[in-house]
C-alpha cells in the first residue's frame, strides 16, 4: 500500500504522541525520585542520539552571530518544560498532566505574537482563550492549594514548552539543524541539574534505572517520529493529530495506574481539543 506524504506525517505525528504518553508512564512508574534527576536521562538518552545523528552525518555547524542566544533561550525555556510537565505528571492524572503540556501550542502562538511580532487574528485570539478558559477546568482552582499547585506547575510546563519552540522557529528560520537544537538543548539540560544529581543523588534501584532509560528512549522515538512527521507535511495538515496523545495518555493512566479522570476534566480536555481542531481547519483555509 502507498502512502501519500500526508499519510505518513499523521502516522508519524501519532507514533510521536504514543512514545510521550509512553515517556509520561515510565516517568510516573519510576517512582519517588526527583523530577530533576528523571529529567537528567530522559534528556541523556535524547543526547546520545542526537550525536550520533550529527556523527553520521558529518556536517559542519556553523552558528552566526545571535544563534547561541536562541538556542540558550530554547534550552532554558525547554529545561523548564521538562520539570514542570514531569512534576506534574507524579502529582496529577497522566491525562490531565498532558494536557496542560499541550497548551504549548496555544503559548507558542502568544511568544510568537510578543517575540516575533507575527500578527495574531481575532479568531486565534479566541481560540487562545478558549484553550485557556478548558485549562481552567482542569485546573479546578478550587483553593485547595495542595491540589491546585502541581496543575498550575503542569500549566508552567506548557507555557515553556511554549516559549521554547517559539525559539526553535526562530532557529529553523536561521537554518540551525534540527539534530544539533536537540542536541544542544538536551545536553545544556543535563549539565544543569548535573550539580543537583551531585550533591543530592537519589539512591536508584536496577528497576528504577531502567524504567528511566525506557523514559528517554521513549521521548527519543518521539523526538524523532515528531520530527519525520513535520519533513512529511506541514503543520497546518497534521499538527491537530499530536492531540491523540490524550488518548494514549487516559489508557494508560487507566490500566497502569486505575487512574479516571473526572467530569471537569473531560470538560476541559473537549474544549482544549475543539479549539485545536478549530485552529487546524482555520490554518488550513488560511
Amino acid at each position: 500500500m502507498n502512502l501519500t506524504q500526508k499519510q505518513k506525517g499523521i502516522l508519524c505525528i501519532i507514533s510521536a504522541a504514543f512514545f510521550f504518553s509512553l515517556m509520561n508512564a515510565f516517568v510516573r512508574l519510576s517512582g519517588d525520585i526527583p523530577s530533576i534527576q528523571k529529567s537528567f536521562f530522559r534528556n541523556l538518552i535524547a543526547m546520545l542520539f542526537a550525536a550520533a545523528l550529527l556523527l553520521r552525518k558529518q556536517e559542519k555547524i556553523a552558528l552566526k552571530k545571535g544563534d547561541l542566544r536562541f538556542l540558550l533561550l530554547r534550552s532554558f525555556f525547554g529545561t523548564v518544560g521538562i520539570l514542570c510537565n514531569f512534576y506534574a505528571v507524579d502529582h496529577m492524572v497522566l491525562a490531565d498532566a498532558s494536557m496542560l503540556n499541550k497548551m504549548s501550542p496555544f503559548f507558542a502562538i502568544l511568544f510568537s505574537f510578543f517575540l516575533l511580532k507575527e500578527k495574531v487574528s481575532l479568531f486565534q485570539a479566541l481560540a487562545v482563550l478558549s484553550a485557556f478558559v478548558g485549562s481552567l477546568f482542569i485546573l479546578k482552582p478550587s483553593g485547595q492549594s495542595l491540589s491546585l499547585f502541581p496543575a498550575c506547575i503542569g500549566l508552567l510546563g506548557g507555557m515553556g514548552a511554549g516559549i521554547a519552540y517559539t525559539m526553535v522557529r526562530i532557529l529553523g528560520k536561521r537554518k540551525i539543524q534540527g539534530p544539533f537544537i536537540v542536541f544542544f538543548f538536551s545536553a545544556f539540560s543535563c549539565l544543569v541539574v548535573l550539580p543537583y544529581l551531585l550533591f543530592a543523588y537519589h539512591p536508584m534501584s536496577l528497576r528504577q534505572l531502567l524504567l528511566l532509560l525506557g523514559a528517554g528512549l521513549a521521548a527519543s522515538g518521539g523526538q524523532f517520529s515528531i520530527t519525520a512527521a513535520y519533513c512529511f507535511a506541514p503543520a497546518r495538515e497534521i499538527s491537530v493529530y499530536d492531540y491523540s496523545q490524550i488518548v494514549f495518555s487516559a489508557l494508560l493512566g487507566f490500566f497502569l495506574f486505575g487512574q479516571l479522570p473526572d467530569l471537569f476534566s473531560w470538560l476541559g480536555y473537549l474544549i482544549i481539543c475543539a479549539a485545536a481542531i478549530a485552529m487546524f481547519f482555520y490554518n488550513r483555509s488560511h
